[in-house]
């Protein structure tokens, strides 16, 4: 991990993502974290944790910024390829554990691609 020191927001940002599998919303964290921490702080170290290869994040539906858990990603080289579900009636987003395959383009690199699908999940689907 490339963060110098283990502050205690970067403690209690890890620990949420080591607790919880699923993608967690900017918004849920700042207002978890509300009386600990300010929004400044939780962006900077969700940055970070980025950058370091511990987190990745991706867009919602509605425009807010959706973290989780990196697989397999290292410092500046993200690996998890996979795209992210969000439920259009009650707003849940996850990773899907499903590989894409990027395509190759002449005198291109691609070296960030996101793809959110929309539906419904299996909770709202039951209901």
């Amino acid at each position: 991990m490339g963060i110098i020191r283990k502050t205690k927001s970067v403690a209690l940002l890890l620990d949420v993502f080591e607790k919880e599998s699923k993608a967690i919303a900017t918004t849920d964290l700042i207002k978890r974290f509300d009386t600990v921490l300010n929004k400044t702080t939780i962006y900077r170290v969700l940055e970070k944790l980025e950058e370091d290869g511990i987190l990745h994040s991706f867009l919602g539906f509605n425009g807010i910024k959706w973290y989780a858990k990196c697989k397999q990603c290292v410092k500046d080289n993200h690996t998890d390829t996979h795209p992210h579900f969000q439920c259009t009636s009650c707003g849940k987003a996850e990773c899907l554990d499903v590989t894409i395959a990027l395509p190759e383009f002449p005198d291109r690199e691609v070296v960030f691609s996101q793809l959110l699908l929309k539906g419904k999940c299996n909770t709202c689907l039951a209901n």
